[in-house]
């Protein structure tokens, strides 16, 4: 069969501080759980990045990091290491976040069954994000980065886990998302000044860092996958870091890339086809991303496997709610639509 799931961020929520504006937040949380519940056959753990800093993606991840005594506390520029053993008090309210938004999927999902999938941040895009004690990014300094990974896989590690608590009877998938891996592999991505760029950082040292988180998801119990929405995917250097699925943009996809996605459809691993529109468009013809779909794997030469998976092609935080909603329908019924007749 084709499934049917989303990248991981959804609409709804505000920047929190006050009862209402939390009260708030709670509802919008439990509405897009509803709604990933009862939308989907690959349900996943929903984000609203637009609750603040404690909700995005890098800060999410700097919750996870007070697992393993890395301190991090919220600046302007956004997180940043404080070279201590204690969780900031940023950080600390971040993993509280998240463990709330555990405790809404855990009460809504009782006796979830079949694939499941998570999210938290890449390596790379971790060290693209994250400030070192005296500044700039952890990306700048080839030992900082190198020990950012190993924390990254030990707390990525801590998290499955937990997951698997939680959730004992489903077949957990982590996605790590790598928006910034491209920009770190072509040396684009912006020094703090802003400036400069940050060295490029070579295929070797790219694949090594997420081959130790991806060997710790994998070692933890879930099957690690990579989220890339860029035009063009390293498709190769993810597979040969170990994970076992790619999520990606069909309709942004260089045609460079394809190889790598083939490769893994080919190999029965879980491909995450990006092909229902992820903003409010013009029109909202459900036939679309069917087309992309059928088009994308004629290209390919192959027909949808048991580990295709259509989803929407990016995270839907900019979509209006209602958007959101019939994107994720749309996304069943495209794989409905994909899925072989039973014999």
């Amino acid at each position: 069969m084709v499934w049917a799931s989303g990248v991981g961020s959804m609409p709804g929520g505000e920047v929190g501080g006050s009862g209402a504006a939390d009260a708030g937040n709670a509802a919008s949380y439990t509405e897009a759980v509803r709604t990933v519940l009862g939308e989907l056959d690959l349900p996943y753990v929903p984000e609203l990045p637009a609750r603040g800093a404690m909700a995005g993606l890098t800060g999410r991840a700097a919750g996870l990091l007070s697992v393993v005594g890395l301190g991090a506390d919220l600046q302007p520029a956004g997180w940043r290491l404080t070279g201590s053993s204690d969780a900031g008090l940023d950080q600390r309210r971040a993993r509280s976040l998240l463990a709330q938004d555990l405790d809404t999927v855990e009460d809504l999902g009782q006796g979830l069954e079949g694939p499941f999938k998570a999210q938290l941040c890449g390596p790379w895009t971790l060290a693209a994000t994250l400030e070192r004690p005296r500044g700039d990014r952890m990306l700048a300094d080839h030992g900082a980065r190198r020990d950012l990974a190993q924390a990254w896989a030990e707390a990525a590690a801590s998290h499955v886990g937990d997951l698997r608590r939680r959730f004992p009877g489903v077949e957990l998938l982590l996605q790590l998302d790598e928006p910034a891996l491209p920009a770190v592999l072509a040396g684009s991505v912006p020094t703090a000044s802003g400036f400069g760029r940050h060295r490029t950082v070579h295929p070797p040292e790219a694949s090594e860092a997420l081959g130790l988180v991806t060997a710790a998801v994998a070692a933890a119990g879930a099957t690690p996958l990579v989220h890339c929405c860029a035009a063009e995917v390293p498709s190769s250097l993810i597979r040969g870091a170990g994970a076992l699925g790619l999520s990606i943009d069909v309709t942004r996809l260089a045609p460079e890339s394809y190889d790598g996605v083939a490769a893994a459809v080919e190999a029965g691993e879980w491909v995450l086809l990006g092909v229902v529109d992820a903003t409010d468009p013009a029109r909202g013809d459900d036939r679309v991303p069917t087309e992309r779909a059928e088009r994308f794997l004629d290209m390919l030469g192959l027909a949808p496997a048991e580990r295709t998976v259509v989803t929407p092609t990016c995270g839907l935080a900019g979509a209006s709610t209602s958007w959101a909603r019939q994107a994720l329908g749309q996304a069943r019924a495209t794989a409905r639509r994909l899925s072989p007749e039973p014999e």
